[in-house]
């Protein structure tokens, strides 16, 4: 083992853990309207508490316990059985497995704390409960394998640094079902429902931001050049992405706003994490640029399409994890990650095909998978709120509390 290596992991963790709470959070609450932000704030942590315990009963073993067949992992690893100080060969040789173990729950638990975002101020708090335990089994863990895990994705080549498509692809095809299922706000055509504290989402993106150099970093598995250029690659993407975004919405608003620069970076970070540890400088630049702009226009397109993802959470991370993933099969370089595979301008266009079957696989899966647990949801307990509860908003009449006096 190597003790620089377990410590940049450690470390790592901590940011991850920063980013769902209290990054997301903050992020997320300050989107929603007063008298929803409690609720809102409540998902991020309250996911982050189930998920630590069904990873740790057998959802580390169903991702990446021993392989059955490509699809799962076994449940040789439940209860953290055998997972502990001595390092595993695939999953870091110079760290314990039992911190790798503890950093993939960090992005087991950040996913679904994600997808809350598109079903925000509408559904019932049981039904969040019950939703994300089922997806954290039966859609995150086989996504997971099948990527990280030794499943069939990973055999075929399919590449995925950081959580491209196993969290962001699979988030934002999850909440565009979460938005068909559950259906639209009440007033979502005719009222305005403008961010109830900017401030509070510019504090969460900055440790959205913050926390992503461990999300990023972390999955290089050591302190190591890998992990130096994701670093790069993170910083660039998200800030060339912000001004990209900033400057689509100049030209076609004409003004430039605080919300849109502050979309644009988590957008340009969602698009790198599945390419940061397989590309320079440049391209991750060119990732950024990318996304936010094409971000910026699935969110102006959501409303002509017409389903009401309420923070934007395909716009931003499913159309940005498909940019990242998509990309990585163009420019991915052995060069800087011999773990990797040449893209498409190293000579390998190959790689461009596999990487396009892994979108569509994830999204299709995520989307599918979701929109059945969402309807077994629905007819055990009921997803939404009444209209009563809804006018009144979810801090009083889920939780009874109010979060300004």
């Amino acid at each position: 083992m190597n003790s620089g290596d377990t410590a940049w992991m450690l470390a790592s963790t901590a940011l991850v853990l920063v980013m769902i709470v209290p990054g997301l959070a903050l992020f997320y609450g300050g989107l929603v309207r007063s008298k929803n932000v409690l609720s809102t704030v409540m998902h991020s942590f309250i996911v982050l508490c189930l998920v630590t315990v069904i990873w740790v009963l057998f959802g580390y073993s169903l991702a990446f316990g021993p392989d059955r067949g490509g699809v799962i992992g076994s449940l040789d690893w439940a209860g953290l059985s055998g997972v502990g100080a001595q390092p595993h060969p695939l999953y870091g040789a110079t760290i314990p497995h039992g911190v790798f173990m503890l950093f993939q729950l960090m992005l087991a638990a950040l996913t679904p704390a994600l997808i809350t975002g598109a079903f925000a101020e509408r559904i019932r708090f049981s039904a969040v409960l019950l939703f994300t335990s089922l997806w954290s089994i039966f859609i995150y863990a086989p996504l997971a394998h099948w990527i990280w895990g030794g499943g069939w994705l990973s055999k075929m080549g399919g590449l995925d640094f950081a959580g491209g498509a196993v969290v962001h692809i699979s988030a934002g095809a999850s909440a565009l079902a979460c938005a068909l299922a559950v259906g639209r706000r009440r007033g979502w055509r005719t009222d305005y429902m403008p961010p109830h504290n900017l401030p509070f989402v510019l504090l969460g993106t900055g440790l959205l931001w913050f926390g992503w150099f461990g999300f990023n970093g972390g999955s290089a598995r050591g302190a190591n050049a890998v992990a130096m250029g994701a670093l790069i690659a993170t910083q660039v993407a998200a800030a060339a992405s912000a001004l990209s975004w900033m400057t689509v919405e100049w030209m076609h608003r004409g003004k430039p706003t605080v919300l849109g620069v502050a979309s644009g970076a988590v957008a340009g970070l969602a698009a790198v994490t599945g390419a940061a540890g397989y590309i320079g400088p440049m391209w991750a630049m060119v990732i950024g640029i990318v996304a936010g702009g094409l971000c910026y226009f699935a969110i102006v397109w959501k409303g002509r399409i017409g389903y009401d993802d309420a923070l934007d959470v395909v716009g931003i991370h499913g159309i940005g994890g498909i940019i990242g993933v998509l990309a990585t099969g163009f420019v991915a370089s052995k060069g800087l990650n011999p773990a990797a595979a040449d893209g498409l301008f190293f000579g390998n266009p190959a790689q461009v095909g596999v990487q396009s079957i892994t979108v569509v696989a994830v999204a299709l899966y995520a989307f599918v998978g979701t929109y059945v647990i969402l309807k077994l949801v629905d007819g055990s307990m009921g997803l939404r709120i009444t209209p009563e509860q809804e006018a009144t908003g979810l801090d009083l009449s889920q939780h009874n509390e109010r979060a300004y006096s």
